[in-house]
């Protein structure tokens, strides 16, 4: 027998295998009631343990939690650093915000919000909020080699902001996680309030989650693109909530349009062989069409609607094995080979 199996059948008074008592909108039932294998679903979670640092597993389907455990002293309600799942949380607040009423359209130019940086910038000033979320602005990157130099600076928003266009804006993706904390800027100033309250407010109280610290800027604006800590339960509900087509126990979060606009494939990244929506990763594995978060070091969501299922799993970033390699490749083919086969698929 797995070594978690009668755990994962019953899903109560197991360590730290999730129990539904304190959230009762998690219905929690034996595998079969879900159309999952119990044995695919015991060996998924055994080879998660084996895993480090993977420190969280969930699985979902549909409203409802199936599975869960937290490895190696973490907790399922303990927030911890999403990394740059992050920018999947601050495109979800955009479209919150333009269901508010905040903003007219994606593709109202920015320049107005920033006139202090891109008066004498007329090329950045048309860029639109379009062009931030699908990380189609043409600026060069603020990630990867020049990360260190751009947080270093003494105004993100102006660095990011003022870097060369390298691409006509629109044409092609460049990942930035700058592009993304000037998405989030630009929500605090049209907002008028601190995305971190807002994203609490907004998002997070209906979901029932507590956000944890999140970094800010030397301007004090909340990271919009890096460095939010949620609880693993809370990415989880962020990737139901989408498939659920915004709503939560019956509560609109989202507006109804929003999931299938940002699970749209807008660009294709140069990279990898995946798709990019509106803050969201786009790749099919194995013909499973997915749409992920995806932050460093092993921090994700993803979301199969075909199959009506959701994983999350978040990681640690500081007790990580010597010679791990890339982990967040792992963890995919980890969502491939052993979550996606928990479900039992009818053959036509």
């Amino acid at each position: 027998m797995h070594r978690l199996f009668a755990c994962l059948l019953v899903l109560v008074g197991c360590g730290s295998i999730a129990a539904s008592a304190q959230t009762p909108s998690w219905q929690v039932r034996a595998p079969a009631t879900f159309q999952m294998d119990a044995d695919a679903l015991a060996a998924a979670f055994d080879e998660a343990a084996d895993m480090a640092p993977l420190n969280s597993l969930l699985i979902a389907r549909g409203d409802s939690l199936v599975a869960a455990q937290a490895f190696r002293g973490m907790t399922l309600d303990r927030p911890i650093n999403i990394k740059s799942a992050s920018k999947t949380v601050v495109g979800t607040l955009f479209g919150i915000a333009l269901a508010d009423g905040a903003f007219d359209t994606l593709y109202e130019p920015i320049g107005p919000r920033f006139p202090e940086i891109l008066a004498d910038t007329a090329r950045a000033a048309r860029l639109t909020p379009y062009h931030l979320i699908t990380m189609q602005a043409g600026l060069e990157s603020t990630s990867f080699g020049n990360y260190g130099a751009w947080v270093s600076s003494d105004n993100w928003v102006r660095n990011a902001l003022q870097r060369p266009i390298e691409h006509p804006p629109g044409t092609r993706m460049t990942y930035s996680t700058g592009t993304s904390h000037i998405l989030g800027v630009l929500l605090t100033r049209v907002l008028d309030e601190p995305l971190r309250t807002y994203a609490q407010r907004r998002l997070f109280d209906p979901l029932d989650v507590k956000i944890g610290a999140w970094q800010q800027d030397p301007q004090g604006n909340y990271f919009g693109g890096n460095n939010l800590a949620i609880p693993p339960r809370g990415l989880l509900r962020l990737g139901q909530l989408h498939l659920n087509g915004g709503t939560w126990n019956g509560t609109r979060v989202l507006p109804s349009w929003w999931p299938a606009l940002a699970w749209t494939p807008f660009v294709g990244d140069a990279f990898r062989d995946f798709q990019y929506g509106l803050s969201w990763w786009i790749a099919d594995f194995d013909g499973v069409r997915t749409y992920f978060a995806w932050g460093y070091g092993g921090q994700f969501v993803f979301v199969a609607p075909e199959l009506n299922l959701v994983a999350a799993m978040t990681s640690s970033l500081t007790n990580r094995p010597r010679n791990l390699g890339d982990f967040s490749s792992q963890l995919m083919d980890f969502w491939r080979s052993h979550v996606v086969p928990t479900v039992v698929r009818n053959e036509p």
